[in-house]
């Protein structure tokens, strides 16, 4: 097999990309951990187009707070507490870096996808055979005849949470897990995390293996991701002082353990939540699929499954989803938003990829404006659509003489 391109630094116009567009990006992400209502605490945005990254940047702070003011407990006026942020001295905030790791959220179901979409390959799963062939025990699932299928497009009809993490231990959680019944129309569409979560209890069944390990050895080792695992990550962003009223459980600051409460309570390993990374290494597993499996020397799936995976409904992946892929939605652009304040995208059809990081929950959560998302995104199309053809750099001309 011949090795695939690799990532780089490169000009705008080596990735053939318009420069003005892309200092537009950069100069919106700068300011979104500024002002009074800031969107994040502070953000790394990596994008480039072919092999060549031409933003890399971090803005803001990875530890900006040291929690949420107020009492945890309703104040003696029967109001909820404020959960006012308070900043920590300047000497005391931790600043963000371009390899600075986040909590992933949802963006760990990506590699859950992936992971199935490997043993699809391997011959060990079907893609429209009953969850039942292959985890009986999961009896809601086999109950209602989910298939694979039904779990990497969201239509299994599950509900979109279940609160697992208000049951007493791990044996409870799963008994729940499992007996869960589709609470809509199995064929519809419902984001679910519970889809994913019942995808790894197939694949933990059909391998032997547990979910960190498939991720680890099928994937981020064979890319070179490095960065990337399951936690805990010490060094991580900082993500929600979770406390009650605002937040669903009572766990205080956290950084680098999982932010997700269903993912900590299933120790920290789960198929819809649980992974660290940095911005580089999404960026790999962005060009690895846009290279059709293959980085560098490795190859973590066939150019057939990419397609099938990126192609609409795409299976893990959400395609042309234009509410955060802005302009480089309609061309069949896939990827996948988190929580925590990730997304990442993907565009065949440009050869792109954009990876926006943000602790956007520090240091506690709030509606989210997926404008700076969209904004992103666009930027970057209008980049390709006023750029250079790839590869256009000048050469220093040569010296007389030669």
């Amino acid at each position: 097999m011949t090795a695939a391109p690799v990532l780089r630094p490169g000009s705008p116009e080596r990735a053939g990309l318009d420069a003005d567009e892309l200092r537009r990006l950069v100069r919106d992400v700068r300011a979104l951990p500024q002002g009074p209502r800031p969107w994040c605490a502070g953000a790394v945005v990596l994008a480039g187009r072919g092999s060549v990254i031409a933003v890399a940047e971090a803005v803001g702070w990875a530890v900006r707070y040291a929690g949420a003011g107020g009492s945890a407990a309703p104040r003696a006026t029967g109001g909820p507490a404020d959960g006012t942020p308070v900043e920590l001295p300047p000497s005391e905030r931790v600043p963000m870096g371009v390899d600075t790791p986040f909590d992933l959220a949802s963006l760990t179901k990506l590699c859950t996808a992936i992971a199935a979409v490997q043993q699809l390959e391997r011959g060990a799963l079907a893609l429209d055979a009953p969850v039942a062939r292959y985890a009986p025990e999961c009896t809601g699932a086999a109950a209602h005849g989910i298939t694979v299928r039904q779990l990497l497009t969201h239509t299994s009809g599950l509900r979109p949470e279940l609160p697992l993490y208000e049951l007493p231990d791990a044996a409870s959680r799963l008994r729940a897990l499992r007996a869960e019944v589709p609470s809509g129309e199995v064929g519809a569409y419902v984001y679910s995390d519970l889809n994913m979560l019942l995808l790894q209890q197939v694949l933990e069944r059909v391998t032997g293996r547990p979910l960190d390990r498939l991720v680890r050895e099928g994937i981020t080792g064979p890319l070179g991701m490095a960065a990337t695992r399951f936690g805990p990550c010490p060094g991580a962003a900082a993500t929600e002082d979770q406390r009650r009223p605002w937040a669903k459980a009572d766990r205080g600051m956290l950084r680098g353990e999982v932010h997700d409460e269903n993912a900590w309570a299933l120790g920290g390993v789960a198929g819809h939540a649980g992974l660290f990374g940095t911005a580089r290494d999404l960026a790999v597993l962005c060009r690895a699929l846009l290279n059709g499996g293959t980085y560098g020397a490795a190859r973590i799936l066939g150019s057939d499954s990419v397609d099938l995976m990126l192609a609409a409904p795409g299976l893990g992946f959400g395609v042309d989803q234009a509410w955060f892929m802005g302009e480089l939605a309609g061309r069949g652009a896939a990827g996948h938003t988190g929580f925590t304040g990730t997304s990442l995208v993907l565009d065949p059809a440009t050869d792109t990829f954009l990876v926006l990081l943000a602790n956007t929950v520090h240091p506690r959560r709030q509606p989210l404006d997926n404008g700076p998302r969209r904004g992103a995104a666009t930027a970057l199309a209008r980049a390709v659509a006023a750029g250079p053809p790839p590869g256009a750099a000048r050469r220093p001309p040569a010296p007389p003489g030669h």
